[in-house]
């Protein structure tokens, strides 16, 4: 399974973004679909999360701004990113999980700056 992640680049303050993962599996087939994010010197952290069963959730510095979703024509799913901030500067990575086995794809990288 490969996953490829895409989108990142350079925004000003208040602007949006969308990164996309594009899977070269069934997006049926995962159990969990994520966005994990790391910022320079710091761990790697969820952002968002969505269950096979429906279940979202969102880390508490992003909600009500980033929205995650899929396609499922496309076997695609995405992170939209509202009114960034520029402590959302990060190497943003893409995650899909079945059973016990973890996917990542390569990272993409956002900055918010003026």
């Amino acid at each position: 399974v490969q996953l490829q992640a895409s989108g990142g680049g350079l925004v000003q303050p208040g602007g949006s973004l969308r990164l996309s993962c594009a899977t070269s599996a069934n997006i049926f087939s995962f159990n969990v679909v994520a966005w994990y994010r790391q910022a320079p010197g710091k761990q790697r952290e969820l952002v968002a999360q969505r269950l096979s069963s429906g279940t979202i959730r969102y880390a508490d510095s992003v909600k009500d701004r980033f929205t995650i979703s899929r396609d499922i024509a496309k076997n695609t799913f995405y992170l939209y990113m509202n009114n960034l901030k520029p402590e959302d500067t990060a190497v943003y990575y893409c995650q899909a999980g079945v059973v016990a086995q973890n996917y990542w794809g390569q990272g993409t990288l956002v900055t918010v700056s003026s």
